[in-house]
C-alpha cells in the first residue's frame, strides 16, 4: 500500500474521502465537495442516519460535478475529543471501506483542526499509518484467489496543508508499521515453515539493521543448565533455540539495558498432556511473544532508538513422542531451582524460566518485560481486549498501562501475592508448574516471578487473548495482531531512551 501526502487542491482520485463531525458538521473539504456536487452531500445527510459519529460512513456513488467514482464521508465525532489514535482508526476503517470498492486509488482530506488534541499534520500522518496498518494481508499461500476477491485499493493520498511536515512525521511512524508487519508475518506462518531453527534464521537477518544476533543451540543451552526449556522441546525432532538480539543505541554503550523476553513455542500440541484436536491449528501462534520481541527489536534498530535493549526469544516445539517430557518429570532449571512438571501443556513458563535467568545473569538489565501467550485463563478474565499485566514494580506497571493506552494496546494489572504463590509449592520439588484451576493466569505469573531477582523491576504480559483476532478491527485486520510491538516501543520512547 503506497501512502502519499500532498497539499489539498483539485479533487483527484477514483474515491474521495472527507470528514464530518458530530451532528452533521461538515469539514471544509466536505463542504467544498458538497458545493462541487450541487448539494449532493447535504441531501444525502438529510435522507440518512449518518450524523458524523465516530465509525460512521456514508457513500455517494457517481456524484455529479466531481470526477470521482465515489465520495466517502467518515464520521469523526466531536473535534475537541480527537487525538492521534482517532485518526489512525479512521484511516484503518477507511481502508476497510475502500479496499474492495473497485477503486485503485483514493484521496483523503484532513482539514485544519482548531480544537482537537492533536495538530493537523500529526492527524494526517496517523491517518496514513491507519491506512497502512489495515492494508496488511497474509496471502502468500493463496494460489487460486479470484481477482475480484483481492483488494483493489493500491494507493492513497492524504490531502493536507503543510504536506511535507505530515510526510516527515509519517516516515517516522512507518518504522512502526514495518515492525508490526515483521511480527505479523512470523506469527501468521504455519508451523512447518516457522519452527525454532527457521525462526532463528529469520532473526539472523536482523543483523543487517545493526543488531547483534546470537543463537544458542541445545548443546550450548545444556552446558548452561537450561533443563526447564530443553525439557519442553525434547519430544520434537526440531532442535530448540535461544535467540539473543542486542541493540546498543544509547550514548553509553555499557549502561544497563532494558530486556524483553518472549515465549516462542512454534507449535504447541500440549505434549503428553495433549490438547483437544478442535482448534489445535491455532497453536502455530503460540510463539506470539517471541514474535513481538522480534518485531520490537526490528523497530528499535530501524528507527535508531537511543537505548540499549536486549531481546530474548526462547524457541521450542512442544510435541508428544517416545522422548517427550512426561507429567511427573522433575527438571532442574538454569537457576538451580527444581520443577515438577504436572502438566506438559503448561510449557511456556518453563521456557521463560530459563530465558529470564539467562538474561539477568548475562546482561543485568535495568528492567525486564516478558510476553507470552501463556494461559487460557487470561481470556476468561479479560476476553480479547486487554492483555494481562503482572508486575513486581508499581512504576513499571504504571508506565506500561500508560503506554498501552497511548497506542491502543490496553493492559490490565492483575494481582500477585503470597497466597497465590503457595499454590505452586510442591512436595517433590521446589515448585510445580501448575497451581490448580483457580487463578491460573496468576499462578503462572507467580511461577515466573520465582525466576526474577527480587530487586529487578519486572513485568509479565499474558497476551493469549490479544495475539490473534478472529475479526477485523480498525487498524488490525483479521489474523495476527502484533499486539505488544507498539506498546513496548512507546514504553522505550517515553522512559528508556537518552
Amino acid at each position: 500500500m503506497k501512502i502519499a501526502f500532498a497539499a489539498p487542491g483539485k479533487f483527484k482520485g477514483e474515491a474521495l474521502a472527507a470528514a464530518v463531525f458530530e451532528n452533521g458538521q461538515l469539514s471544509a473539504s466536505a463542504q467544498a465537495l458538497d458545493e462541487a456536487s450541487g448539494g449532493a452531500i447535504k441531501r444525502a445527510l438529510k435522507s440518512s442516519r449518518f450524523s458524523g459519529k465516530k465509525g460512521q460512513f456514508l457513500d455517494l456513488v457517481s456524484p455529479n460535478g466531481v470526477e470521482a467514482a465515489r465520495i466517502v464521508l467518515f464520521g469523526l465525532g466531536k473535534e475537541a475529543e480527537l487525538g492521534d489514535l482517532d485518526f489512525e482508526r479512521a484511516g484503518g476503517s477507511l481502508y476497510s471501506r475502500l479496499a474492495s470498492s473497485g477503486a485503485t486509488d483514493a484521496t483523503v482530506f484532513v482539514d485544519d483542526l482548531n480544537d482537537a488534541k492533536t495538530t493537523t499534520q500529526s492527524a494526517a500522518a496517523h491517518l496514513g499509518l491507519g491506512l497502512l496498518l489495515h492494508s496488511y494481508r497474509f496471502d502468500k499461500y493463496r494460489t487460486k484467489e479470484k481477482p475480484e476477491k483481492k483488494p483493489s485499493l493500491k494507493s492513497a493520498t492524504v490531502g493536507v496543508a503543510k504536506a511535507a511536515n505530515a510526510r516527515k512525521q509519517f516516515n517516522e511512524l512507518k518504522f512502526i508499521a514495518d515492525g508490526v508487519f515483521a511480527t505479523r508475518d512470523l506469527v501468521s506462518e504455519p508451523a512447518n515453515v516457522i519452527y525454532p531453527e527457521s525462526f532463528a534464521a529469520e532473526a539472523k537477518k536482523l543483523a543487517s539493521l545493526g543488531l547483534k544476533v546470537t543463537v544458542l543451540g541445545e548443546k550450548e543451552m545444556r552446558k548452561l543448565g537450561m533443563g526447564a526449556l530443553l525439557g519442553v522441546g525434547q519430544g520434537s525432532k526440531r532442535e530448540s533455540q535461544l535467540v539473543l538480539l542486542e541493540w546498543l543505541g544509547a550514548k553509553n554503550k555499557k549502561s544497563a539495558p532494558v530486556a524483553f523476553v518472549g515465549k516462542g513455542v512454534t507449535f504447541d500440541t500440549g505434549g503428553i498432556s495433549i490438547k483437544p484436536a478442535a482448534g489445535m491449528e491455532d497453536m502455530k501462534w503460540d510463539m506470539g511473544g517471541a514474535g513481538v520481541v522480534f518485531g520490537l527489536m526490528h523497530l528499535l534498530a530501524a528507527r535508531k532508538a537511543k537505548v540499549n535493549a536486549i531481546g530474548v526469544c526462547g524457541l521450542v516445539e512442544n510435541m508428544p513422542s517416545g522422548n517427550a517430557q512426561r507429567p511427573g518429570d522433575i527438571v532442574t532449571s538454569m537457576s538451580g531451582q527444581t520443577i515438577e512438571v504436572i502438566n506438559t501443556d503448561a510449557e511456556g513458563r518453563l521456557v521463560l524460566a530459563d530465558a529470564l535467568t539467562h538474561v539477568q545473569r548475562e546482561y543485568k538489565p535495568r528492567a525486564i518485560v516478558d510476553l507470552a501467550t501463556l494461559t487460557g485463563a487470561i481470556i476468561i478474565s479479560l476476553g480479547n481486549v486487554h492483555a494481562g499485566l503482572f508486575s513486581n514494580d508499581d512504576e513499571l506497571s504504571e508506565r506500561l498501562s500508560a503506554a498501552g493506552k497511548a497506542v491502543g494496546e490496553p493492559v490490565w494489572r492483575m494481582p500477585l501475592g503470597e497466597d497465590y504463590d503457595r499454590l505452586i509449592d510442591c512436595d517433590a520439588a521446589d515448585m510445580k508448574n501448575v497451581g490448580g484451576r483457580g487463578g491460573g493466569s496468576i499462578t503462572a505469573a507467580q511461577f515466573l516471578q520465582r525466576f526474577v531477582d527480587e530487586d529487578r523491576p519486572w513485568a509479565h504480559l499474558d497476551i493469549a487473548g490479544v495475539t490473534w483476532s478472529s475479526k477485523d478491527k480498525p487498524t488490525v485486520p483479521k489474523g495476527a495482531t502484533a499486539f505488544g510491538v507498539r506498546l513496548l516501543n512507546q514504553l522505550v520512547a517515553q522512559h528508556y531512551e537518552d
